[in-house]
């Protein structure tokens, strides 16, 4: 299927290219809607095999923040990029960095950028001193790290799920299994076990996964394994579609909810294939939403108390999808039709009196 194929089966609206020959920066941006405002969304550095593998990244997880946004009530529309690398662990430098800034600016405000995989808060400073639209740095634009929003807002939706499922909601002597202790995986790891949760943790990195055992007295699980280890709550933390027609009849829990986007493989058939399998899935981009309602507060200068409700009112959104999931083929599709309103209701024409 070629670009435009693809664009108009997801429904995007814009899909550009971007080179800078001076540090080789290769990037690809995707605004897919701007309905309720300018497509927000993070910039991911990632090495892809192909441009092919690039291009369904940034269409998936664009689609995936306007419904995101939707569905959190935010004014704002899906966008995304995706950094091409050449080799993996490529060292970010201020000249990349600053040539993306100038890439989203050209699009003139249709697509606000902010962090994702591959980038820090200090990238973000050096994009910022080229474009305006950009939010989520320290010293250039602010924002700052916005996973232990997201952590917080993905705990909130799992306090949903375990409601959904006739459970208490306090997390005694619930076991939670973490896939991925980077920052949002480590960030719900030290929420949880506050909470009086037992975590299993997992990573392909050792070293993250020695810190939040020795931070939070997680216990290790080897990074194999973690997906199919009996727990209440499966948490996937890492890149998305992990979870697909093969792994699905070996998972060994009743409830998924984790910060990772994208987690199914293929939002029609895994999602009808869980619930078939009587497992709750809570859609990431419900889970998830929390460091993109911070960060784009912030940029539309909400308070600090305003963030924080909206967040706080994930475990709301998150169980009223699961209950709208009972008249649905599956949660996905039962949470983006809640997201799919927000944005339909917005396009109507508004009838002034006179």
């Amino acid at each position: 299927m070629n670009t435009f194929d693809q664009m108009v089966d997801r429904g995007h609206e814009q899909v550009s290219f971007h080179q800078d020959p001076d540090t080789g920066l290769r990037a690809i941006i995707a605004v897919h809607s701007t309905v309720l405002g300018p497509g927000f969304g993070g910039a991911r550095r990632w090495y892809y095999a192909t441009e092919a593998d690039a291009l369904y990244d940034v269409l998936r997880l664009s689609e995936g923040m306007t419904y995101k946004a939707a569905a959190a009530n935010l004014p704002m529309g899906g966008g995304k990029a995706v950094v091409l690398l050449p080799k993996l662990d490529y060292r970010a430098t201020e000249a990349e960095a600053r040539a993306l800034g100038r890439c989203v600016q050209a699009l003139g405000g249709r697509y606000i950028s902010a962090e994702d995989v591959g980038l820090s808060p200090q990238y973000v400073d050096w994009m910022a001193q080229e474009t305006t639209w950009v939010t989520g740095g320290i010293d250039h634009c602010p924002g700052g790290d916005p996973s232990p929003h997201t952590a917080q807002g993905v705990v909130n939706a799992m306090r949903a799920a375990l409601t959904h499922v006739g459970r208490d909601a306090d997390f005694s002597g619930v076991t939670v299994a973490i896939q991925g202790a980077g920052n949002v995986g480590s960030n719900i790891a030290r929420i949880l076990t506050g909470l009086g949760a037992k975590v299993l943790i997992a990573d392909i990195a050792d070293v993250r996964v020695k810190r939040v055992v020795d931070e939070c007295g997680a216990t290790p699980v080897e990074h194999e394994d973690i997906l199919t280890t009996p727990c209440d709550i499966l948490a996937p933390c890492a890149l998305g579609g992990v979870i697909d027609a093969t792994i699905i009849p070996k998972l060994r829990c009743p409830i998924i909810c984790g910060g990772a986007n994208n987690i199914l493989d293929d939002y029609d058939e895994d999602g009808v294939a869980l619930m078939a399998s009587n497992i709750v899935y809570v859609p990431d981009f419900i889970a998830n939403a929390g460091g993109v309602i911070e960060l784009a507060g912030v940029y539309l200068d909400l308070s600090p108390d305003d963030r924080a409700q909206r967040i706080a009112e994930i475990e709301t959104t998150a169980l009223q999808v699961l209950r709208d999931a009972e008249s649905a083929s599956s949660t996905y599709m039962a949470a983006v039709s809640y997201a799919k309103r927000r944005i339909d209701e917005a396009a109507k024409p508004r009838v002034t009196a006179g």
